[in-house]
């Protein structure tokens, strides 16, 4: 299945041996403020992902900062889902970018010539790209 965004963020940063205050970092760093793991969800998604044996802990018992690691099947489950995320872009793209305002319709919320709101479509329509 899908990985929630917040694993795909752990499971990238630990292709190094990270600790958890670390990973914390990373995820509100790359998602410019968007994710913010508290220290009881990250270690509560640390020890799931150890339990599912795509993590492992690094470093003796006794150290007080425990560092993870991916694992090769954690390494699978990222190339998977990366490999999904692809997709799901090529798609959209394929999507967003076939179809554009033909030449002389309004945007949204422009008032249309009969003087009532419109949603995405002018006089003309929306056109495909190559057809017509």
């Amino acid at each position: 299945g899908a990985l929630t965004e917040v694993t795909f963020f752990i499971l990238l940063y630990v292709y190094e041996p990270r600790h958890g205050y670390a990973i914390m970092q990373f995820v509100e760093q790359e998602t410019h403020g968007r994710l913010i793991l508290g220290a009881g969800s990250l270690y509560g998604a640390l020890s799931s992902l150890t339990k599912k044996g795509y993590i492992e802990p690094q470093g003796e018992d006794g150290e007080r900062r425990k560092q993870y690691r991916i694992t090769q099947a954690g390494r699978q489950v990222v190339k998977r889902e990366l490999a999904r995320l692809k997709e799901i872009t090529q798609t959209a793209e394929t999507i967003v970018g076939a179809v554009r305002p033909a030449a002389g319709s309004r945007l949204i919320g422009e008032t249309a010539r009969s003087g009532e709101m419109i949603a995405g479509v002018g006089p003309q329509g929306w056109e495909a790209e190559g057809i017509g």
